[in-house]
């Protein structure tokens, strides 16, 4: 690790913590990659190591079985987990983001009960928000949780684009208890053995084909009152909340994405020779890598601003969308660029920066999608 990177984390224990993360990525996460990508093959082992190397829970207290992390290292461990492998860094980060609502807003017996178990290695979660009519309007979601006389909550509905959907061993859900609009949702977690609990066959997608995503089903779900997440009507501000943390996580895969293109791509133009030599020693080329090292360098200036904002508790919430916005543009840009710089090898599977540039896409439509993040961004604007 560089002078400069270990100047921006905090202890010496989370430069350590930094190491662990790129030597256990370059041996567990290296070698799968390209074939689990190719085959469309999930990659659940690899997320057990990691809960096991107590990666799963690193923002979380130690009491549960976290890590007592601050977000602002969490981050960059995600960051350099995403420049191994982006499915397993947003698999960390969404993860991360299914604790959120129980972490932060469940009573202490929920904790106590649950919480240690979902961070602590061997389980992993999935976030329940997204409705295929209402993915950007989620205030008008449709999935409906109605109480018995028992207490019991029975959900009927479908939730879409859900990552770790089929994998995922807890799921927590935003559902509708109430009438139309925001103040109607609940937040619960599901276990996913939950009987009319069920997924449908993975999406096919672009990119991260090694990230399971498929829609979820609830045909008479029943949940019991002791896994309703604060009081009803509380759901969607809590999953606001758990969105402006997520949003950060997808940040940090941007720029771990965005690193694993420029270092390809810097490889590739010291070695290719044309005109006598090195095509990085030629303007054209060496500006395009000179402008992503530049967007490494600030879209990481931009998740660690807002990252220290959340751990000081100061509202973030503008500063996470911006920063969401510029780093998954910036990988966008930079996984183009990438395949640029190697011209025809960069189109053909020989090497990974096709697939880079497939897979950074979906970091400008999940957490929200770019345009959502203006929105948010412009909003805050009028406030302030």
């Amino acid at each position: 690790m560089d002078a400069a990177r270990r100047a921006l984390l905090p202890t010496e224990e989370s430069q350590e913590l930094l190491v662990l993360t790129a030597e256990l990525a370059e041996k567990e996460l290296a070698p799968r990659v390209s074939e689990y990508e190719a085959a469309g093959h999930f990659p659940r082992e690899v997320f057990r190591t990691l809960g096991h190397a107590g990666l799963l829970g690193l923002p979380y207290p130690e009491q549960y079985g976290g890590g007592g992390q601050p977000y602002e290292v969490y981050l960059q461990v995600v960051e350099e987990l995403a420049r191994h492998w982006l499915a397993v860094g947003v698999g960390v980060s969404v993860h991360t983001l299914s604790c959120h609502a129980l972490a932060h807003y469940g009573d202490q017996d929920q904790k106590d009960r649950w919480l240690p178990e979902m961070i602590g290695g061997d389980l992993l979660g999935a976030y329940c928000l997204s409705e295929a009519a209402h993915g950007s309007d989620a205030a008008n979601l449709t999935t409906r949780a109605v109480a018995g006389p028992d207490g019991i909550y029975s959900l009927e509905g479908t939730k879409a684009w859900i990552t770790h959907g089929g994998e995922a061993d807890f799921y927590t859900v935003i559902a509708r208890t109430g009438g139309p609009g925001a103040k109607g949702i609940t937040a619960f977690l599901a276990d996913a053995a939950t009987p009319g609990l069920s997924a449908a066959p993975p999406e096919r997608k672009m990119g991260l084909r090694a990230s399971t995503t498929a829609q979820v089903h609830f045909d008479g779900a029943l949940i019991p009152a002791e896994r309703r997440i604060g009081a009803e009507g509380e759901g969607f501000a809590i999953a606001m909340d758990a969105l402006d943390s997520g949003r950060l996580g997808i940040a940090a895969c941007a720029v771990g994405l965005t690193r694993a293109a420029l270092e390809a791509a810097t490889a590739y133009a010291r070695d290719r020779i044309q005109f006598g030599k090195p095509i990085i020693e030629h303007d054209g080329v060496g500006f395009l890598l000179a402008d992503m090292a530049t967007r490494v360098e600030v879209g990481r200036a931009a998740y660690l601003v807002a990252a220290r904002l959340r751990d000081e508790g100061v509202p973030f919430r503008k500063q996470a969308a911006a920063a969401k916005l510029y780093c998954s543009d910036a990988a966008m840009q930079s996984t183009i660029d990438a395949v640029q710089v190697l011209g025809g090898y960069g189109y053909t599977t020989d090497f990974p920066v096709e697939r880079y540039m497939r897979e950074a896409k979906m970091l400008q439509i999940v957490e929200g999608t770019n345009q959502i993040q203006r929105r948010v961004i412009a909003r805050a604007l009028t406030r302030d």
